[in-house]
């Protein structure tokens, strides 16, 4: 047997950007042999038992020559594999897709393809540049710029257009941008033909530069751009002025530490790309099953014992479920039992479960809760509080404290993550803006693993998902800049959203 070759478009950069069927060919792939400008969220979506091959190639170097490449797809397709090519941009837009294909064809091997987004025109997308424009410009050209103009055996006909008043994209010409400049204007474009750079285009850290082809390479390199960088020349470019989206959103090229939980932080991470943030996702703790579950397992035997139960977070719902489930119950078991629910997280993972919290407070604070439950009488009443193995007993104090008989159960561990204070350090050491904060374990884990570079954190903007986790930040010495109203984080990402625009609306 014989496997299959799938020649897939991963796109431009933004992950978000391939295709369908480009992402369910990864998600079925045996091995996945990917290039550089691949995003790495990407290679979630492989199966876990998949070989991951990396043959990335720049100027001047290169993982694997093409025709090893060609030979590593034949051969593994011949092992029966189900293969993966994940190009960037477009296979057959100077992907070299066509070679692969014709390697694969003379091998007698099967493939298909899986065309994907091209740069050439997703890049001056983002940046606010439609490539064609009705009476502006309804033709476009995309050349190679990686082909020296000056050379007499030049392929493409730098004359021509040069006169011929469409929308001209160059990739990979960043190195012989001024060749390619000069050899233009000396066929006649005017020096004052409008121009774009557009260096990592769709990329969270995407650069615009805007003038004309005469000093846009100077404001380029004054600028610091790299490759990879595309160019745009024609009048479309002027439409950038009223049409750029993707670097006007608030928290654009902001890069933003995510501390959350693995197993919780991709929510954060998609709201903060979708307000413009470059996230880094480096979780300070990990949501772990108890050592023993002997107390937890006892205690739900003895629900009948309880008034109340009251869910400190979204885990102890999960927790106290699947003990249940292990018991053989299911929701029924909380049946005539009032259920609290602190905060709109915590009360969302029971209605996911088909339960409505009898009691949810206006505000997750221990002293707002207590003030809230206060108007009711709590003398003898059995109450039963599911919790982090560490945190705070404020609610716990407090309802002792007006009569009731309160069991403060683990029902799972906070875990800090091994290993991770390397890689925290390095992360501060390549810069952060915004570091969020979504409870207090993932406030002290930080600080722990920082230790001695603790003092990073004070040039960086502090957001805390509500004011238990802002109070431990500050008993730790942290200055919090931004605490979210609505303790969840959708609040925590929409307060860091309001707080950026408000700033970008008062300079300008």
């Amino acid at each position: 047997m014989t496997g299959k070759v799938y020649l897939v478009g991963a796109g431009p950069g933004d992950p978000g950007l391939i295709t369908v069927k480009g992402m369910q060919a990864l998600q079925e792939a045996q091995v996945v042999v990917y290039d550089r400008l691949v995003d790495p969220a990407q290679l979630k979506a492989v199966p876990q038992n998949a070989e991951l091959i990396f043959v990335g190639k720049a100027r001047g170097r290169q993982q694997l020559t093409q025709p090893k490449i060609n030979q590593l797809l034949v051969d593994k397709a011949s092992q029966g594999l189900n293969v993966v090519r994940l190009k960037g941009g477009d296979p057959f837009v100077f992907g070299r897709g066509g070679e692969e294909a014709l390697a694969l064809k003379a091998n007698g091997l099967h493939y298909e393809i899986v065309p994907g987004v091209t740069s050439a025109i997703a890049a001056l997308a983002y940046a606010g540049i439609p490539i064609t424009h009705r009476g502006v410009s309804t033709t476009f050209t995309v050349v190679s710029g990686s082909e020296d103009p000056s050379k007499p055996e030049s392929t493409i006909p730098w004359d021509v257009l040069a006169k011929n008043g469409g929308t001209l994209v160059v990739l990979m010409g960043w190195k012989s941008l001024e060749n390619i400049l000069d050899t233009l204007e000396k066929n006649g474009m005017s020096h004052t033909t409008p121009a774009a750079l557009v260096q990592w285009g769709t990329w969270s850290d995407q650069k615009t530069v805007t003038g004309n082809i005469k000093n846009i390479l100077k404001l380029g390199t004054d600028a610091g751009l790299t490759a990879p960088v595309i160019t745009v020349i024609g009048e479309v470019v002027k439409l950038r002025e009223d049409l750029s989206w993707f670097d006007k959103r608030p928290l654009f090229g902001k890069r933003v530490l995510n501390t959350r939980s693995r197993s919780q932080a991709s929510q954060l991470q998609t709201l903060l790309e979708q307000a413009g943030a470059n996230p880094l996702e480096l979780p300070t703790i990990e949501i772990g099953p108890l050592f023993d579950f002997t107390e937890l397992d006892a205690t739900l035997e003895r629900l009948a014992d309880y008034k109340w139960v009251i869910f400190a977070s979204a885990n102890a719902v999960e927790s106290v479920f699947e003990r249940l489930k292990l018991q053989g119950k299911d929701t029924r078991a909380l049946a005539n039992k009032i259920i609290g629910a602190i905060g709109p997280a915590t009360a969302h993972a029971l209605a996911r479960r088909g339960i409505t919290a009898d009691f949810v407070p206006k505000r997750s604070v221990s002293s707002e809760i207590l003030k809230e439950l206060s108007v009711r009488d709590w003398t003898g009443v059995q109450v039963l509080l599911p919790a982090a193995d560490i945190g705070r007993d404020e609610l716990e104090k407090g309802l002792t404290q007006m009569g009731a008989t309160v069991n403060r159960l683990a029902a799972y561990r906070n875990v800090p993550v091994a290993g991770a204070g390397k890689l925290a350090k390095q992360a501060f050491i390549d810069g952060i803006d915004i570091v969020t904060f979504t409870s207090s374990s993932t406030v002290r884990n930080l600080v722990d693993m920082l230790d001695t570079e603790r003092k990073r954190l004070e040039d960086c903007f502090i957001a805390c998902i509500g004011p238990i986790t802002a109070a431990t930040a500050r008993d730790l010495g942290l200055r919090v800049d931004l605490e979210a109203q609505e303790h969840t984080v959708e609040g925590l990402v929409d307060a860091l959203v309001n707080h950026f625009a408000a700033g970008k609306v008062s300079q300008t």
